[in-house]
């Protein structure tokens, strides 16, 4: 890059500090050795840290303190039974017969596919209204998000072990940006403990001092490291550092159907790994703002009308412009979540 063309992108690459931007690559600020020498990014992790506690405190009023409490310990809500049977009974049976546009995504030998949950989807599977319109869902994933807008939505199959590939890398323990963050999974069938569960480190949430020192030290290490995951903001993490840290091993996620698992996502989590092909169906949510915002609302993009056309939007602004921004997420034509 020439000296000119830095110089005129300098000022778009310091707006960003102040946003979500994540990535030590595309980034020369973010990837500055000098400037995280210096505590950018431990700066960074500590503001938005801060900004999201704040935001939550005001969020907390709307959630079962039980489920507040648990969130504070262990970074994560498990919700059993979270549907009424009937209603999880009508979704799942619904879900079994619905086929619909997908889009894909492969990672080493696994394939993630993902569907709208947007007017059309709804309007064929209504009986995921009665999760659309659960205020404990609401107000626990507000709660976990620090952020009063509505999630992004999706039906999600995963698929493991359909390439001969390298593994699949969302096995590796990973937190997924320096800032809170917010993902939900409500599992459709019963997942076993060799179903390569969802499995995240309990409180491994929280900024502890550890946490900190090893943010600055990966912060100095991820441009050379050869992880190219981690240089692009989430950052992976080796089983042993976690006692390093004063962190538990991973817990697994083996549940039966019908049960809801909010967690924050700077906390560290994977998928276990498996020996053999599965699919796991689920609802899958994510809420990701940007992390320095002052106040937790005001949302247009969480307008009625508008939130459940986001993912389709989002997806078609990627086509539009995948030679510079890309597109991991391929069309699949129409299929059943739980087609191979």
């Amino acid at each position: 890059m020439t000296p000119i063309l830095r110089t005129l992108l300098a000022p778009w690459w310091a707006a960003q500090l102040l946003t979500g931007a994540k990535s030590f690559l595309d980034n020369p600020m973010i990837g500055s050795d000098r400037l995280n020498r210096r505590g950018l990014h431990a700066g960074r992790v500590r503001l938005a840290s801060a900004m999201a506690e704040r935001r939550r405190r005001g969020l907390a009023k709307a959630v079962d303190p039980a489920d507040v409490a648990a969130f504070q310990r262990d970074g994560f809500v498990v919700k059993h039974d979270f549907l009424p049977a009937g209603d999880f009974a009508a979704l799942r049976d619904q879900l079994r017969d619905w086929a619909g546009p997908a889009r894909e995504m492969v990672q080493g030998d696994t394939v993630t596919r993902r569907y709208a949950v947007d007017p059309a989807m709804i309007r064929q599977v209504p009986a995921v209204r009665s999760f659309l319109r659960d205020p404990r869902w609401r107000s626990l994933a507000r709660y976990v998000a620090s952020f009063d807008i509505e999630p992004l939505l999706y039906v999600q199959s995963i698929l493991s072990h359909r390439h001969d590939n390298l593994p699949d890398p969302q096995t590796n323990i990973h937190a997924d940006t320096f800032h809170p963050t917010m993902k939900a999974w409500l599992f459709l069938e019963d997942v076993a403990p060799e179903d390569g569960p969802l499995t995240y480190v309990p409180g491994s949430h929280r900024l502890t001092p550890e946490r900190i020192a090893w943010e600055q030290r990966r912060s100095l290490a991820v441009r050379g490291s050869g992880d190219f995951l981690s240089a692009r903001g989430s950052f992976r993490i080796e089983p042993n550092e976690l006692a390093e840290l004063g962190l538990p091993p991973p817990a697994a996620f083996a549940v039966p159907a019908n049960t809801l698992v909010v967690a924050d996502t700077f906390g560290f989590h994977a998928r276990a790994e498996t020996n053999r092909p599965t699919t796991r169906v689920e609802l899958f949510a994510y809420s990701r703002r940007n992390p320095f915002l002052p106040v937790s609302g005001l949302d247009v993009w969480s307008l009625p009308g508008i939130a459940p056309r986001r993912v389709p939007l989002l997806w078609l602004t990627h086509d539009i412009y995948r030679r510079w921004i890309g597109q991991p997420w391929a069309k699949a034509g129409r299929k059943r979540p739980v087609d191979d």
